[in-house]
């Protein structure tokens, strides 16, 4: 579609390797081939990249191919609720954003690609419409269920006080961390994987280091330092570019910049030294879904994208999966939900989508009409002060049975809000009114699984219990809400061992002993063994390995054998 992906150049180059300057000579073989940069958690440089903006041409190229392609576009729409029936999804309720016009959109499918629901912290990178409010909806049918809401991860450096992200390629080419004294400090804590070691992990790391008190003292908290003037002008200015301009818009440095001074408090400083803090970045839980994007238990309801509990990630993502994840389930999703439109009928008449309408119209009016008591941009900065305070970086049950009450008593306020605009258009208060309350249903999820989870697993991070528990905790939470409750309702989704191609294990950070491991892993892992084993020794290929492994259904254009550099089709 084509993204301008960075390219390899044969011959010699540098790299920063360790803070150490390495020169790395690329064959002649791999001239021209996509390049790939190393990123936090992994053993191998996998993260293709264009520069530092990879997110930016990849929206460029889906983007184009829209309008290629001539869809549609409405603009400046929101869904505020779903049209279901008899456990279909037919559509959704529309809200114009701007003459505040109710619509149906009456449809044989329904996607929700709404992202994540990272708005519901205090200190978050998302954009200012990652509210979750395409989950929301789903949760409000109360058939639609969302999985894993208490995964929520954090990323290390975005750049304070704007949140802004610095991206991992920051890291990923060399760039280190350092405190309060100039002090390189991940070494100390990760001696393997140092500023590479997996999101969660160096999040949790640079708190814990600002705890012990070498956080960086500043007029919006401590924080510590980004360097990657290490890195040298050049390679900033061709490599890091979108980093290099964030750091001088919002913050009037030049990270390529390597003078170091002593500042008045006699610490070291560099000039270039961009100021990080870990914040909300990423859900991993949404709406869940079978592998074909499609709700188990609302049938028409497909999601996709980070709006999607679509099991890509576990309790934990990897930098560069999002993205990537973003265009592969577009276009495996995409597939089955337009099959399913093909293949199916509205069956839903007249009269019942009206009443959904005039639900929604009904609901807006009492918004603006009654004179409720409280304040919707209280109650949603109450809710995000509750949600960083609580429910973020480091959990404990005392603070998530603290942060489950208070944020139950929210909801209930958020229920008799007063609305002191009265318009039913250009009325950004009428909008938080209806926003809040499902914000606040989100975040109720999120809370309650954290505090029902008595463990750690990847970003969810329990003190009280911070062993990863596979004996009793290997399962997926699934979270729905009956309508008229102030809670959600939270089951559990056992997983097979037995039928997994890589079974739990430890997996290279964090103390080896923390895992309190599943006999079932073990048994898995041998009968694995001896399978790829047998199968290799009779020349099969990669593919049949897999199949026997686990067994996985796909399209099968998109089963097929891929080539792969140096081996060629399999």
């Amino acid at each position: 579609w084509g993204v301008p992906w960075t390219r390899i150049t044969k011959g010699e180059r540098s790299a920063i390797i360790n803070a150490q300057k390495t020169t790395i000579v690329e064959k002649e073989e791999v001239h021209g081939l996509i390049h790939s940069r190393d990123f936090g958690g992994t053993k191998k440089w996998r993260t293709c990249y264009t520069a530092d903006a990879t997110g930016h041409t990849m929206l460029f190229a889906v983007a184009n191919e829209a309008l290629k392609h001539n869809v549609e576009i409405h603009d400046r729409k929101e869904a505020i609720a779903l049209i279901h029936q008899n456990n279909r999804c037919y559509g959704a309720i529309v809200r114009d954003l701007v003459n505040g016009e109710i619509t149906a959109y009456v449809s044989k499918g329904t996607l929700i690609a709404t992202g994540g629901y990272g708005r519901v912290y205090k200190h978050t990178t998302n954009a200012v419409v990652c509210e979750g409010i395409g989950a929301a909806i789903a949760l409000e049918t109360g058939v639609a269920q969302l999985g894993n809401m208490e995964a929520v991860q954090f990323h290390p450096t975005p750049i304070v006080p704007s949140g802004i992200l610095l991206t991992e390629g920051c890291r990923g080419d060399g760039g280190i961390l350092r405190d309060v004294d100039g002090y390189r400090f991940m070494p100390d804590y990760e001696p393997e994987k140092k500023e590479l070691a997996s999101r969660d992990v160096v999040s949790r790391r640079i708190m814990e280091h600002i705890r012990a008190g070498k956080g960086v003292p500043s007029p919006y908290g401590y924080h510590v330092w980004l360097d990657i003037s290490i890195l040298g002008r050049e390679h900033i200015e061709k490599n890091l570019r979108d980093v290099q301009e964030i750091c001088e818009i919002f913050n009037g440095i030049d990270p390529a910049d390597t003078e170091v001074y002593t500042d008045e408090t006699g610490h070291q400083r560099g000039k270039g030294w961009a100021p990080i803090l870990p914040m909300q970045h990423y859900s991993m839980g949404g709406i869940k879904t079978k592998p074909t994007g499609e709700s188990p238990t609302l049938a028409g309801l497909f999601s996709a994208g980070e709006a999607a509990c679509w099991d890509m990630h576990g309790f934990n993502r990897l930098g560069g999966n999002s993205v990537s994840e973003t265009v592969v389930a577009g276009m495996i999703v995409g597939d089955y939900f337009a099959d399913y439109c093909a293949s199916h009928e509205i069956e839903i008449n007249t009269a019942d989508i009206e009443k959904f309408v005039k639900k929604q119209e009904d609901y807006l009016n009492s918004l603006v009409t009654k004179e409720g008591k409280f304040n919707v941009f209280d109650i949603k900065n109450k809710m995000k002060e509750v949600m960083w305070e609580h429910v973020a970086i480091f959990r404990t049950g005392k603070g998530l049975e603290l942060a489950v009450k208070e944020l139950e008593a929210l909801y209930k306020e958020s229920l008799d809000v007063k609305v002191s605009n009265k318009a039913l258009f250009g009325n950004p208060e009428l909008e938080e009114a209806y926003r809040v309350p499902k914000m606040l249903k989100l975040a109720l999820c999120i809370a309650k699984g954290a505090l029902d989870r008595t463990e750690s697993r990847g970003a969810h991070c329990r003190e009280d219990y911070p062993k990863r528990d596979d004996l009793n905790w290997l399962n997926r939470t699934l979270t729905s809400w009956k309508e008229g409750d102030t809670m959600p309702t939270i089951t559990y989704e056992p997983l097979d061992i037995m039928k997994m191609e890589m079974p739990p294990a430890f997996r290279g950070y964090g103390a080896k002993g923390n895992i309190i491991e599943h006999p079932n892993s073990a048994i898995r892992q041998k009968e694995v063994d001896e399978i790829r084993e047998k199968m290799q020794a009779e020349g099969k290929s990669r593919q049949e390995i897999q199949e026997a492994l686990m067994h996985y259904d796909l399209q099968p254009k998109y089963k097929a054998p891929n080539e792969r550099a140096g081996i060629g089709n399999e």
